[in-house]
């Protein structure tokens, strides 16, 4: 099996450094994990399960997301979301470095970790995950969720099906991922020691807030750059 490979390592002082070793399924992008034998309670389906789950606990027993934030859970649940950490992301193309909070490391991680999963609200994030840019701006994020459904819609158009450009699609997938964001927080607030996975998933999910309420506004402010195209004339 082809598997694309990121690396997360988190310098957290001067003897201490978590690694993580993300590995995604060519094909699939799917997230390949090796998850305990057995899993916490709050990784269970019907654990404050999402109201819009389609998913049965007679066939899933484990909600796919959160069994896989059990590991990182474990991990970071000393650290508090305001300590700083050195972050190094390898992948087979590029490494960033960059010093930042817990709060962002984490949840440049969770991001690519809440797109690989089996969650079927979050699997229209994989292609992001594909071409994975950590500790991505809201600007960045926003730009990257657009073109990456944008492209989707080429491609159902070159099939002969209805497409959206008015991205009222995107906003239902964002306003899903949301519900999905705030029913993990859930989890992590009755289990988490400390803050660092819980604000990380509050900020991603302010991410996902600004695509399903504020993304006019933010497409506005990205409106000058694309001036060569607005005004693009071909002979």
């Amino acid at each position: 099996m082809d598997k694309i490979k990121v690396r997360y390592s988190f310098k957290l002082g001067q003897d201490v450094t978590e690694t993580f070793d993300m590995k995604l399924d060519a094909k699939t992008l799917q997230l390949i994990v090796d998850l305990p034998g057995i899993l916490p309670v709050w990784a269970n389906l019907d654990y404050h399960q999402c109201p819009h789950c389609p998913l049965d606990i007679r066939s899933h027993p484990h909600c796919p997301l959160a069994a896989n934030l059990v590991n990182i859970l474990d991990r970071f649940d000393t650290l508090f979301s305001y300590n700083h950490t050195h972050l190094i992301v390898t992948t087979k193309d590029r490494m960033v470095s960059q010093v930042t909070t817990v709060q962002e490391a984490v949840g440049s991680l969770l991001g690519l970790v809440i797109a690989g999963s089996n969650c079927p609200h979050t699997v229209y994030l994989r292609p992001m995950a594909r071409f994975h840019l950590p500790l991505a701006s809201s600007q960045e994020t926003i730009y990257r969720a657009v073109t990456t459904y944008l492209l989707g819609q080429y491609l159902l158009k070159k099939e002969g099906k209805e497409v959206d450009f008015e991205l009222e699609g995107l906003k239902e997938i964002y306003h899903r991922v949301h519900l999905v964001n705030r029913y993990i927080a859930e989890r992590l607030r009755v289990e988490a020691k400390t803050d660092s996975l819980l604000n990380a998933i509050v900020q991603l999910d302010i991410h996902a807030q600004n695509l399903t309420t504020g993304i006019e506004d933010a497409l506005a402010e990205l409106r000058n750059i694309f001036l060569p195209y607005i005004n693009l004339t071909i002979p």
